[in-house]
């Protein structure tokens, strides 16, 4: 069963304060400590089976940070032309401060496209984090934390081949250490990111959901499906499911399988919604990339995997 993963701030106007009621329920805690469960069994299951060796894709590891530039780049670009800031959800009026971070995020964006000045657009797009909570509230930027992961992956692995500062001798290849801490602040960023809108937009915003459901039956698959879920069903599965993908990547075990698995409901929302949708899960494409291509590569698989590499070493989990 595909479940379309839209996010519904994004397309319903209004704010709407979070109950922790319906996530504090029985089942709905039921379903939270199932995916936790399922996460560490694929943890284990990670130590004997970690995945497969695929080297056209672990060919592509060293264009990863271009790509992540290029991800970032059109996504920015593309909300920009939508006269929105880091999400959909996030409006720039025709004021002052909308006017000044909608030039800081071009500014970001032409840093990542050409690779010129990689690392210092990278902190601008870090510091555009705080400087848009001041005029959009804490909640709606936190959801892209997954945006926070791909600049500190940039700023530890750095603007790598196809770049300018590269062309300049500015920068340098990654070493394996880079990598492993780069990629670690991707799959956490992207993970955190999947877990909050999960229950800012679902567990604990139940109503927003519903209404978002109301307003687009179709996307109850279950019910479609024949299944007899209630909107209210749905809301708490797909919910339960989205923190589970976060957990996933946050766990970087079998990233093989976590992406291929979480990749089907995050392209099947791109049939409902469209570009909207996409130029706001360009980063998360962009994460799942990375994990994919890094997990085909045997050396680079152990390094998605491990738990904390900001050490000398960058240990796998187990080793």
């Amino acid at each position: 069963m595909i479940l379309p993963l839209a996010h519904e701030t994004w397309f319903e106007a209004g704010h709407r304060g979070l109950d922790w009621g319906f996530a504090g329920e029985a089942a709905t805690l039921a379903l939270l400590g199932a995916a936790l469960l399922v996460t560490l069994a694929v943890r284990g299951l990670a130590r004997a089976f970690p995945g497969v060796d695929v080297p056209f894709l672990a060919h592509l590891a060293p264009w990863m940070p271009f790509a992540v530039r290029l991800h970032l780049a059109v996504s920015l670009i593309g909300l920009l032309s939508l006269g929105v800031y880091l999400s959909p959800a996030m409006d720039l009026e025709a004021d002052l401060p909308g006017i000044l971070l909608g030039i800081n995020m071009a500014v970001v964006a032409i840093g990542m496209a050409t690779g010129w000045h990689t690392r210092e657009a990278a902190w601008l797009l870090i510091a555009l984090g705080p400087l848009g909570m001041i005029e959009f509230g804490v909640s709606p930027v936190l959801q892209r934390l997954d945006v926070l992961g791909l600049a500190v992956f940039v700023l530890c692995a750095g603007p790598g081949r196809w770049s300018a500062d590269m062309e300049l001798g500015r920068a340098r290849e990654p070493s394996l250490d880079d990598q492993a801490r780069a990629v670690w602040a991707l799959r956490v960023g992207a993970g955190l990111a999947l877990i909050i809108v999960a229950f800012a937009e679902k567990l604990a915003n139940v109503d927003l959901a519903l209404t978002f459901l109301q307003g687009h039956p179709g996307l109850n698959v279950a019910r479609e499906l024949g299944l007899g879920w209630s909107d209210l069903q749905f809301t708490r599965v797909a919910g339960a499911i989205e923190v589970l993908f976060g957990l996933l990547l946050i766990s970087g075990a079998l990233p093989q399988a976590a992406v291929v698995i979480a990749g089907v409901p995050f392209n099947a929302s791109l049939w409902f919604f469209g570009v909207n949708e996409l130029l706001g899960h360009l980063p998360v494409y962009a994460a799942m990339l990375v994990l994919l291509v890094y997990g085909s590569d045997r050396e680079l698989r152990a390094r998605v995997s491990a738990l904390w590499p900001w050490t000398g070493r960058a240990a796998a989990w187990g080793s």
